[in-house]
């Protein structure tokens, strides 16, 4: 991808991308033993696409701290004290990712504007907009089969609006396997799981476990899909007979994929689009109240589908077009590469 930049730091293991070149970036922060640039490359793209769909002039931008658990304290410390200079000038926003807490970011997360919302309720925007963007395919979601890929604490909330929905849930993966029920698998107990086990929490339902991979072969209508980027390449893509994706997580589909299941009839939609509601709290023009910020998040997701699920070329595409249309109205030049795995 062109237009993107990768700083190094010098005080710990740990970098960030920024995509456009200069001017204001907001983001993510992961930390783990070992973050790859290019998946951080590929998430800031799809964040730069995020922003410009719902009209705000930033870059995306996408951090990465890579620390042992033992040297873990001293890799955020460094991260956040070389970081603060830009945060505190306001040419940087971000928030925390896998592998933190906002109590690791504190220092930075105090000075900077929006992100009003907790981490807590990040979970429930992503949660409300996913489904918001699934009943805008479908506008009546009861009794619809749902298989989700990627389960943990982030997106239990997507099993609690799709029961709320009348939504059953056949089949789930985290990174510890893939169950499957298709009688359905109870929302409530499914989220007590996550909430005591974690990503553990799918040896703890009683089913056959499996490899996770096989959730996307699920006789399910729709799959919720987040567990990493490029998770659906065209082998995956091959088996799956759903004929909705709705991305939870950055990415999650490549671009061989997306012609597979272009030609399998399936609607696939934009990432940056379904999986955008926890950002809605950053946005400088954020609500400053949960239920105002829930509405936004419902209404703008929708909006936004609206004027590309019909497109030639399917919403994905459509909305990437439509992000560029922004784009070209405070950029030169476009960025070269889309957010395709």
């Amino acid at each position: 991808m062109t237009d993107v930049s990768v700083h190094k730091l010098q005080g710990s293991d740990a970098f960030i991308v920024l995509d456009l070149g200069e001017g204001p970036h907001a983001g993510i922060v992961r930390a783990a033993p070992k973050i790859l640039v290019d998946g951080a490359t590929t998430l800031a793209r799809s964040l730069t696409y995020l922003y410009a769909t719902f009209g705000q002039q930033m870059g995306g931008a996408s951090g990465g701290i890579n620390a042992k658990p033992e040297d873990r304290a001293a890799a955020i410390s460094g991260f956040v004290t070389e970081i603060g200079p830009r945060v505190a000038d306001g040419s940087l926003q971000i928030v925390a990712g896998k592998g933190l807490g906002d109590a690791d970011l504190a220092p930075l997360l105090a000075q900077q504007p929006g992100d009003r919302a907790g981490t807590d309720e990040r979970h429930d925007l992503l949660g409300a907009g996913a489904v918001a963007a699934a009943t805008r395919v479908h506008p009546d979601l009861a009794g619809s089969r749902v298989a989700i890929d990627g389960l943990d604490a982030a997106t239990t909330p997507v099993v609690r609006e799709l029961a709320a929905a009348g939504a059953v849930v056949v089949a789930v993966a985290t990174t510890a396997g893939a169950v499957a029920d298709p009688k359905g698998i109870d929302a409530d107990r499914l989220i007590g799981a996550v909430g005591e086990h974690g990503v553990a929490a799918i040896e703890h339902l009683d089913l056959e476990v499996g490899p996770a991979a096989s959730v996307f072969a699920a006789d399910a209508d729709i799959i919720f899909t987040g567990s990493k980027v490029g998770a659906i390449d065209h082998d995956v893509a091959a088996g799956i007979t759903a004929g909705l994706l709705v991305p939870i997580g950055p990415v999650p589909v490549t671009a061989k994929a997306l012609a597979v299941l272009r030609r399998a009839d399936t609607v696939v939609l934009p990432d940056f689009v379904s999986a955008a509601g926890p950002w809605f709290a950053t946005f400088p023009d954020a609500a400053t109240s949960a239920d105002a910020r829930r509405a936004a998040v419902v209404d703008g997701i929708v909006q936004a589908l609206g004027e590309v699920l019909d497109h030639a070329d399917g919403p994905l595409l459509g909305a990437c077009y439509r992000a560029e249309a922004f784009l070209a109205t405070w950029q030169a030049s476009q960025p070269f590469g889309r957010p395709l795995a």
